[in-house]
């Protein structure tokens, strides 16, 4: 019977130790997780300044290249 009982105790101290693990684990994770979510949102707000940025360059230059003679010479001319 005592057998029976150190047996159980012992697997017992490895189910705990094995929850403290994995509670370590989970808790790493869930930081690095909440690292890359940050990265994503900042990278998406980079993202769309680029593009807004890319589409008024665009907006300038169909612009401006209507009202720009093709025979103009540069100004370092």
């Amino acid at each position: 019977m005592s057998a029976d009982v150190d047996t159980l105790k012992q697997q017992m101290m490895e189910l705990q130790s094995q929850l403290a693990f994995q509670e370590d684990a989970v808790s790493s994770l869930d930081a690095a997780l909440a690292l890359q979510q940050k990265e994503i949102l900042l990278l998406q707000r980079q993202l769309k300044l680029l593009r807004a940025r890319q589409q008024e360059q665009e907006h300038h230059n169909e612009a401006g290249a209507s009202n720009a003679p093709l025979d103009e010479k540069p100004p370092h001319y």
